[in-house]
């Protein structure tokens, strides 16, 4: 290392001190653990340890791949995974272009904080409001849907409805402070382009065809980057909660499958390669994508 590169690291020694911080917090909670990746690749028994445990080479990967229940999850996980992307990606965006269109700042305050709200709530509330609003007797669904001659069904006890009543869910709840960040993104447009645009009489449609979207195109795009990253990431925690035995052909993913093996009956290698295997297929998906939107847009994340 060269005498100019240690006099600037000198000169900003607080700044790279203030690093250290989270450095130290991903090498601890993300590089350390990979060591554990090996029991995929063992028969792992605590009581010898991982480096004690015996090789067992592709079997568990084998034993997933060639199991009844494969094709199964892997299609819940992959269709549930798309649809939430194609109807939970964009809406955070339409959300942040028609606040940003809103000109009075007290009603567009008003709707920011009715859209930020329902983030705050706990997972555990949104499920158990889907099961009161999806009861057979009293439901807020079988109410409406009754206004026009449909029978009552308990939506949360039909597989078919399930997926529907993830995503929408989680669409309500994260909408509004995901579009925090396109929020944010339109407000660093120069505001002279829409007074240029106004002065050549276009319309509120043109200017947010024309100068919105281009100046919100390298957020979304890297944000649906890191999105694509984790495509085969759905938190088991909500999934888990709206499971019941009749929905489960449609809401067994791989995440609640992993916990179910891993931590409840204690199949720790097993679980380790079908998350190993999941990971792969995230990491493979990000290269893709980026390689992608930068081949055709210039805009990546590496």
């Amino acid at each position: 290392m060269s005498k100019r590169t240690l006099k600037r690291i000198y000169g900003k020694l607080d700044l790279f001190l203030l690093l250290l911080i989270p450095l130290a917090w991903y090498v601890v909670f993300k590089y350390i653990p990979m060591y554990g990746l090996q029991i995929a690749f063992r028969r792992f028994n605590p009581s010898l340890g991982i480096a004690a445990s015996p090789w067992a080479g592709m079997r568990y990967f084998n034993q997933f791949f060639d199991s009844y229940y494969f094709w199964e999850i892997i299609y819940n996980t992959i269709s549930l995974s798309i649809y939430q992307l194609v109807i939970g990606f964009p809406i955070p965006i339409v959300l942040a272009l028609l606040i940003n269109e809103i000109q009075s700042k007290h009603l567009k305050k008003t709707i920011q904080n009715i859209t930020y709200i329902p983030h705050f709530l706990s997972v555990v509330v949104v499920v158990s409001m889907l099961n009161l609003f999806s009861n057979v007797d009293y439901g807020i669904f079988n109410r409406f849907f009754g206004l026009f001659g449909a029978p009552a069904v308990d939506y949360m006890a039909k597989a078919q409805y399930f997926q529907t009543l993830f995503v929408s869910s989680t669409v309500w709840q994260s909408m509004g402070f995901n579009s925090i960040i396109y929020i944010a993104a339109l407000t660093a447009i120069d505001s002279t382009l829409y007074e240029a645009a106004t002065i050549d009489g276009c319309s509120r449609f043109q200017k947010i065809l024309h100068i919105s979207l281009p100046g919100l195109l390298p957020t979304i795009l890297i944000l649906f980057i890191m999105r694509m990253g984790s495509l085969m990431e759905i938190g088991f925690e909500k999934v888990l909660l709206m499971q019941n035995p009749i929905n489960m052909s449609s809401s067994e993913i791989i995440s609640t499958f992993i916990y179910k093996n891993g931590i409840q009956k204690g199949q720790f290698s097993y679980s380790a390669a079908v998350g190993f295997f999941n990971s792969i297929i995230n990491f493979g998906l990000l290269v893709i994508s980026n390689s992608l939107v930068k081949k055709f847009t210039k805009t990546s994340l590496w």
